[in-house]
């Protein structure tokens, strides 16, 4: 019997013991490939993300170098308006960033065009309380100056340190208020490095919790403080005719009425108290509206001043602290009337002339009314 075996009958075997090692390896390949693509684009999405955190992060600690490393222009100067790198601010400012949180939410990234969105939810102080009270506290003691004669440039030279103080100090005692926004981060891929497109504004906005705002609204009353105190300084120690001739006929009842197509007021009431000297003081209460489109303030708006004896009083700082005193310079919304207090100093039991006029050149309007003291 022949026992020799057949060729034919061990080569196939062997052949497809080839095949599939080879389909194995083919497969080993593949798998190989796609996992290590995968893993690289998922590491370069995770780039841009990375960009957005760390220029957050030196947000929150008042970084500016690092903060210009991840824009493409490098350029902070939107910070410089709402006076963040303000050496007279920066304590007060860290105070506030140093609170910020964040999230990210999204992630739009395009790998090939080397583009990037990355979206944040941002939580951050709202110094809406803080500013208010901390401007009130600061006008007051910039009135006090002025009209104790003291020198008004010297108390606008010194107005940055001097309010910079009050809002630390403010920082300190009024309970935080927080808000949320949600940001989107435009990003480009440049020389293999994530850059953020530009500093927007809303970003300046959170680092400053809406400061641009406050520090403008001090720097109008500042010059309303100077305007009204060189006017009045003359006219409370002159008693010729000139002085006596400016003072308007004035209405006996409701004559203190204002309509006009920007706002109106209505006289409501007036009482005397003591001012922060333990001297009399005349308080003036009126509802103001604003009828304009836009927000604006009674300080924006309104003119008021007020006669005795001939002489034209000053303006003074009451006692207590007075709700509707602080509302003079609040803003208002189109629409919306609240109620406003304007304090001057007396000089005595006589009857006081009291005069609103409009501060717009364009718009000129008048009211008056006598005021009797009691």
């Amino acid at each position: 019997m022949n026992t020799t075996p057949d060729i034919n009958d061990t080569a196939l075997p062997v052949k497809k013991k080839k095949s599939r090692l080879w389909l194995i390896l083919l497969l080993l390949v593949i798998i190989l490939v796609v996992c290590t693509g995968t893993a690289y684009y998922f590491y370069q999405k995770k780039l841009p993300e990375e960009t957005v955190e760390a220029f957050l992060n030196d947000m929150k600690n008042m970084n500016f170098d690092g903060m210009a490393s991840h824009l493409q222009s490098s350029d902070l100067s939107a910070l410089d308006n709402a006076d963040i790198r303000n050496e007279a601010y920066e304590s007060f400012f860290r105070q506030i960033n140093e609170k910020l949180t964040y999230e990210i939410t999204k992630n739009s990234f395009d790998f090939q065009n080397g583009t990037a969105k990355i979206t944040v939810l941002i939580r951050y102080i709202d110094g809406t309380d803080i500013y208010r009270e901390a401007i009130s506290e600061f006008l007051r003691q910039i009135v006090s100056a002025a009209f104790s004669g003291e020198n008004v440039d010297d108390a606008q030279k010194e107005a940055q340190e001097r309010l910079a103080s009050i809002l630390s100090e403010k920082t300190s005692v009024v309970e935080d208020k927080f808000t949320e926004t949600e940001l989107t981060y435009p990003l480009i891929r440049e020389n293999h490095v994530w850059k953020i497109v530009a500093l927007n504004e809303d970003t300046v906005k959170i680092m400053s919790a809406n400061f641009k705002n406050a520090a403008e609204e001090v720097h109008k009353t500042l010059n309303t403080a100077t305007e009204e105190t060189s006017e009045a300084s003359p006219s409370v120690s002159s008693e010729d005719d000139s002085s006596k001739a400016s003072v308007p006929a004035g209405e006996t009842a409701d004559g203190l009425i204002l309509d006009t197509p920007d706002f109106s007021i209505r006289y409501i009431d007036h009482k005397v108290k003591k001012d922060f000297a333990g001297k009399p003081c005349l308080l003036i209460y009126y509802d103001y509206t604003n009828n304009s489109s836009t927000p604006s303030s009674a300080m924006v708006d309104v003119s008021l001043q007020a006669w005795q004896g001939g002489g034209i009083l000053t303006a003074a700082i009451p006692e207590k602290n007075i709700d509707a005193a602080d509302r003079f310079f609040d803003e208002v919304k189109p629409g919306e009337t609240i109620n406003i207090c304007q304090v001057f100093s007396l000089e005595g039991t006589g009857d006081v002339t009291v005069e609103a006029e409009t501060v717009s050149e364009t718009d000129e309007a008048k009211a008056s009314q006598i005021l009797k003291i009691k």
